[in-house]
């Protein structure tokens, strides 16, 4: 079977990798277009491109699908399969339709639930016990394809997003296996994914800012589901920002108005509007990441200030 791979990020490259790795023959690799990064604003290829030109697979970055400008390359390379992970465009109808069977995605939700661009944070952040990455044959809407098959994993009580990526990306990568060999042995099934569904849109700053009128628990399901990136933040009474990496729900709850730290105890511990949420790991303003206690004990914050 002839696999032509389309992606960009981390994820896109694990599952690349993965499938490279087990033998199916990839006749080519597409991704987005090389991106200006970091301080010097370098000009720097995808996480997919590196790997690509790593085992020695070909690569194209076509600036767009439309207007069939990607018909000819495809004529060339005559893929039975397209594997779409998170590649950052929209397929146009002719990429869709043009291999044999098809075009798939991995999304990294259980769908119908959680369609669109952030469906992994959302789901920490709703408070999901248990999430998993859908392959599903891609149609002309975002999300809305066939599912193929479903790898489920459980999201433990203090995963945070790095946590569950990395359990996504074994899921992602096993059951994109799963799917080409179900094509390969003609037992490919589809199922409809109705109209119970729901969206995950892209974090914005609002997602980020902590709100401690809310319960412990949502509290703690927004911290840990936006660690290690982009990181929620609240106010120290002086205005600085402070970042959360990690936290827990503390097992007492002291009275106090809703954003006042209560006591300190190796981590910060601040009411909400039900229960108290303990502030493990922080990122002062300024500063890099560092542990509680060693905010703590730099005199940074005491009994009683009100964050927020």
């Amino acid at each position: 079977m002839k696999i032509l791979f389309m992606g960009t990020p981390d994820f896109a490259r694990d599952c690349l990798k993965e499938i490279y790795e087990s033998g199916e023959e990839i006749i080519g690799v597409v991704t987005t277009e090389d991106k200006p990064r970091g301080r010097g604003m370098v000009l720097t290829p995808t996480p997919v491109k590196q790997y690509a030109i790593e085992v020695g697979l070909e690569v194209y970055q076509p600036q767009t699908l439309k207007n069939e400008d990607f018909l000819d390359t495809l004529n060339q390379l005559k893929p039975d399969l397209i594997i779409v992970v998170a590649y950052g465009k929209l397929l146009p109808p002719y990429v869709l339709d043009f291999p044999r069977y098809g075009c798939i995605n991995a999304h990294a939700s259980i769908l119908p639930k959680y369609r669109g661009a952030a469906p992994i944070q959302r789901a920490i952040m709703d408070g999901e016990r248990e999430t998993g990455v859908s392959i599903m044959k891609m149609d002309v809407g975002l999300d809305t394809g066939d599912v193929i098959l479903v790898e489920r994993v459980d999201i433990l009580e203090n995963d945070n997003l790095e946590n569950v990526y990395d359990k996504l990306t074994i899921a992602g990568c096993k059951g994109l296996l799963k799917a080409i060999q179900l094509f390969k042995d003609n037992k490919a099934t589809y199922t409809k994914q109705g109209d119970n569904f729901t969206y995950a849109e892209k974090i914005t700053k609002t997602d980020c800012l902590i709100d401690f009128n809310k319960d412990a628990q949502e509290v703690h399901n927004q911290i840990r589901g936006l660690s290690p990136m982009p990181l929620t933040f609240t106010k120290t009474p002086d205005g600085k920002l402070l970042k959360v990496s990690r936290s827990h729900i503390a097992d007492k709850d002291v009275n106090g108005e809703v954003g006042q730290v209560t006591y300190l105890d190796k981590s910060i511990y601040v009411k909400c509007k039900n229960g108290t949420i303990a502030l493990d790991e922080v990122i002062p303003e300024g500063k890099g990441k560092m542990s509680a206690d060693a905010f703590i004990n730099g005199r940074k914050i005491k009994v009683g200030d009100i964050l927020g």
